[in-house]
């Protein structure tokens, strides 16, 4: 079951926090842009988040890098 476009609530919520927080969203930025691979990206950035948003979703490899699909 889908969540608003995501595969599920955990994975719209890390997106919605990684995009909409300037803080995260600049270090997701700079991430993409060091590592120019985004499952390489996704693991460095996922090191540097604490463990779960402030909504309680988990800062996992697989939410975060679903958060950087569309990244360009």
């Amino acid at each position: 079951m889908s969540y608003n476009g995501h595969k599920n609530w955990n994975a719209w919520n890390v997106a919605l926090w990684i995009s909409n927080d300037e803080g995260l969203y600049s270090l997701a930025c700079q991430c993409v842009k060091r590592h120019r691979n985004k499952d390489k990206a996704a693991e460095a950035l996922v090191n540097l988040l604490p463990a779960k948003t402030p909504d309680g979703a988990p800062y996992s490899f697989t939410n975060v890098r679903a958060a950087l699909v569309d990244w360009h």
